[in-house]
């Protein structure tokens, strides 16, 4: 069963719930899952947030209410920075309210604020402030014209 040990609010969409792997994690009301979507244990995903197919949301992370979730976002709690796999150290990423990811941006273990929105593509490498937009590898803030 793809569905394990998963606490999901009232009126969760999982369309193609034999196409995803969620385990251990807690998934808020009004939320939609597209299919071959993986979120692990520990994960929580607030009220009418959104993640669109082929998505990994590792062990280590919160998203906030009503946040768009591209195709393809990858997540990352390990910042490859031990020696060896023993010594892993399991990194927290938060992402806040009403963030809006673009598909195939890969998040590493930050803070995104309120309001941001990671362009696609991005590589997220540092703490994102609310309400300003991102884009690039490594990403950088979009100055305003």
């Amino acid at each position: 069963m793809p569905l394990k040990d998963v606490k999901l609010g009232e009126n969760v969409k999982i369309p193609y719930d034999n196409l995803v792997n969620l385990y251990g994690c807690e998934i808020g009301p009004n939320c939609f899952i597209g299919p071959f979507v993986e979120i692990q244990k520990n994960v929580k995903i607030g009220e009418k947030s959104r993640i669109q197919s082929h998505s990994f949301i590792c062990e280590g992370v919160e998203i906030g209410s009503n946040t768009f979730v591209g195709h393809g976002v990858m997540f990352t709690n390990d910042l490859f920075d031990s020696d060896n796999i023993e010594n892993f150290i399991l990194r927290k990423t938060i992402i806040g309210d009403n963030v809006r990811m673009g598909s195939n941006a890969t998040i590493l273990p930050v803070k995104i604020g309120d309001g941001a929105i990671i362009g696609a593509g991005c590589v997220v490498t540092k703490d994102v402030p609310a309400g300003v937009t991102v884009v690039g590898n490594p990403s950088r803030i979009l100055e305003k014209a």
